[in-house]
């Protein structure tokens, strides 16, 4: 049973106060970034998002994962500046 959006943590905060201790979902993802849940399945399907994995039909991100790809994405905004 999932519990409401509202009672879920900021995910922006949460990944800038540190990692979670759980696993991030896709609509953590898009809270996140600020864009629909649909242009998250979209970096999917084109390998060009954070990494996720399946835990049987759910996709899942390590918030490690996360937070290594916003370093990445960071690095490569500054190189090309």
């Amino acid at each position: 049973m999932s519990r409401p959006r509202s009672a879920q943590p900021d995910a922006r905060a949460v990944l800038r106060s540190g990692l979670p201790d759980r696993y991030l979902t896709p609509d953590d993802i898009a809270d996140m970034f600020g864009v629909p849940l649909e242009t998250v399945y979209q970096w999917r399907r084109k390998r060009t998002g954070p990494p996720g994995f399946r835990i049987g039909k759910h996709l899942r991100y390590d918030p490690t994962d996360v937070h290594a790809y916003v370093i990445q994405r960071k690095s490569a905004c500054q190189d090309a500046a």
